[in-house]
């Protein structure tokens, strides 16, 4: 399984942007998909995930501002990411996992087996 990540950037806060996630070399209707994000100097944190059925997770930093959807057609995911903050500047990535979706386990990052490469969300105050 291989993951593509693509659609960071340089924004304004306040901005919107959102990223895209194409999952091949497997059946992506069998995948829990989500996002973890890196900021510059600290640890991977989990952002979101949805499992297979379409049950979602946020993290209290990003519910309300961010939405994580899928395209079980396109073997995509995206996350749209509202009312930027700096915050909000890490490298995002994307992964995916075909255990059981458990909303307490599933912001382990010890839980997921493929990770994208990354792409790079730049939020200027």
């Amino acid at each position: 399984v291989q993951l593509q990540a693509s659609g960071g950037g340089l924004v304004q806060a306040g901005d919107s942007l959102r990223l895209s996630c194409l999952l091949s070399g497997g059946t992506f209707s069998m995948y829990n998909m989500g996002w973890f994000r890196q900021a510059p100097g600290k640890a991977r944190e989990f952002v979101v995930s949805i499992s297979r059925s379409g049950l979602t997770k946020y993290a209290d930093s990003v519910k309300g501002r961010f939405t994580i959807s899928k395209d079980n057609a396109k073997n995509m995911v995206f996350l749209q990411m509202d009312s930027l903050k700096p915050e909000d500047t890490a490298v995002y990535y994307c992964v995916a996992d075909d255990g059981v979706w458990n909303p307490q386990r599933t912001t382990r990052e010890a839980l997921y087996d493929h990770w994208g490469q990354g792409t790079l969300v730049t939020v200027s105050s």
